[in-house]
């Protein structure tokens, strides 16, 4: 076949494209700036991030995906567009095969969303697949064998759980609480708790530099800058580690119990096996600190961190390309998706 493929984690935080035969291209912020006056895009990605919060009246730092779906069909248009671009270059004889990533509990009317937007960005054919299954290719979990695999994918807009066997999902849930509710947590702490208000890109470093799932003896500290609540002057305040734990329990004990709900539902074969592995994590929310030992002594199976987390979806989405190319296996979406 003509034409270059490629491999898109599109997600709510950030997106990743996979070119086949390169390897992982480039990491942007799945965020674009525009003109509301004419709708023109002024900047797309890390250019676009920087500009959150810091721009006049006409111009809108967007970012069109929320919980893992599309929220701005034309906004998301203008963000495929500049990744084919980046990706292949403006100049090309033939339109690229993508395939991208999607919430396992996406809708049907998403699902059209994520074609149209794909197709007119410059896609020739565009192939959804469920996250959970990717980034379990992805993370080097046996998914072709008839063995128990769980999934964990923590993603800025989606937390996405998964049982798969036999290159199926057998039980999911999809949750669309993940580093987003983490951030928002985070700045409702600092505003109640703190009486600091901050804005979303300060709850992001925060989170990052400091940021731990369970409380620990020896907490990170940091000076945080935001404005007093009561005055409504600039203000600086220390937090450490210990305050963020605080901060984060609920969004986590949300996708604790996901996890669990998942567990119930899977046949007793697979839970064996499962409790045998554990659970692997993916996705850049599993990075935050200490979270795969909060998840272990909640839940009571083994928690790994998959190496290079952030990565493992797009990387799934390589290898997907790969084997679907040679026709070796075929994946589709199945238990649960219409």
């Amino acid at each position: 076949m003509l034409g270059k493929k490629l491999g898109i984690d599109l997600g709510t935080a950030n997106s990743i494209v996979f070119v086949q035969g390169e390897g992982i291209s480039f990491v942007e912020p799945t965020v674009v700036a525009i003109d509301v006056n004419n709708y023109k895009v002024i900047a797309v990605g890390s250019e676009a991030k920087r500009m959150i919060g810091k721009t006049p009246e006409n111009i809108v730092a967007r970012r069109p995906m929320r919980n893992g779906v599309i929220a701005d069909s034309r906004v998301t248009e203008a963000l495929l567009k500049y990744f084919l671009n980046k990706a292949l270059g403006k100049s090309r004889f033939f339109k690229p095969e993508v395939v991208i990533s999607v919430p396992a509990g996406i809708t049907t009317v998403e699902q059209r969303a994520v074609i149209k937007a794909a197709s007119n960005a410059g896609a020739r054919q565009v192939t959804m697949l469920p996250e959970p299954l990717l980034a379990a290719l992805g993370a080097g979990l046996p998914i072709e064998t008839s063995s128990g695999n769980m999934i964990v994918n923590l993603g800025g807009g989606t937390a996405e759980i998964a049982v798969l066997s036999l290159d199926g999902i057998v039980e999911y849930d999809s949750l669309r609480i993940a580093g987003d509710a983490i951030n928002e947590a985070i700045i409702n702490y600092m505003r109640k708790k703190k009486g600091v208000l901050i804005g979303e890109q300060t709850a992001e470093n925060i989170k990052i530099r400091i940021g731990s799932a369970i409380e620990i003896k020896n907490p990170k500290s940091m000076e945080v800058r935001g404005r007093d609540v009561g005055a409504g002057l600039p203000k600086a305040i220390n937090i450490d580690s210990n305050d963020v734990a605080f901060a984060v329990k609920r969004p986590l004990l949300s996708i604790i119990n996901s996890i669990k709900g998942v567990l119930e539902k899977t046949p007793p074969e697979l839970s064996a096996d499962i409790m045998d592995r554990g659970m692997v994590m993916s996705g850049g929310t599993s990075k935050l600190r200490n979270l795969d030992k909060l998840f272990t002594k909640a839940i009571g199976v083994p928690a790994h961190v998959a190496d290079e987390p952030m990565y493992c979806v797009v990387k799934g989405t390589g290898i997907a390309l790969e084997l679907m190319v040679t026709g070796e296996r075929v994946f589709s979406f199945n238990k649960g998706y219409n």
